[in-house]
């Protein structure tokens, strides 16, 4: 199994006035993660993006610290939990080397936006999702 990291670089925007990074924005670390993690399986135009998107139908997160802003990323560690034919499950790990802040899920729906309706994982991204399953 692979895990991918993404490190998030955290932005003065993100704090509120404590100094901590608010809580909605930690779904956005979780976006910027998957997006770059998803780079090699999103086609590369419009057309096929649109017949070949991913939408998130659920999300779960679980607070375990507050994040302080500061000048050093935090760690996005993503992998898939589980899968079907239609979707998939990512778990994610948002922390630095000391400290766990956030632990979360999200649930993928394979996606055609020009059809308005969920669409089955090709071939390609099935062996993607594989590759980042743990086992």
């Amino acid at each position: 199994m692979h895990q991918y990291t993404y490190a998030c670089p955290l932005r003065w925007s993100d704090a509120d006035a404590y100094g901590h990074i608010n809580n909605a924005q930690f779904l956005s670390y979780m976006e910027e993660a998957r997006t770059r993690m998803f780079q090699e399986v999103i086609a590369t135009n419009e057309e096929g993006r649109h017949a070949n998107a991913f939408v998130v139908s659920r999300t779960i997160i679980d607070y375990r610290a507050p994040l302080l802003y500061g000048p050093e990323p935090v760690d996005v560690h993503v992998w898939v939990t589980k899968a079907s034919a239609a979707t998939f499950e990512l778990a994610y790990e948002i922390r630095d080397a000391e400290q766990l802040y956030v632990e979360a899920t999200t649930k993928i729906v394979a996606y055609n936006l020009d059809t308005g309706s969920p669409r089955r994982l090709s071939e390609a991204e099935r062996a993607f999702v594989a590759r980042y399953t743990k086992r």
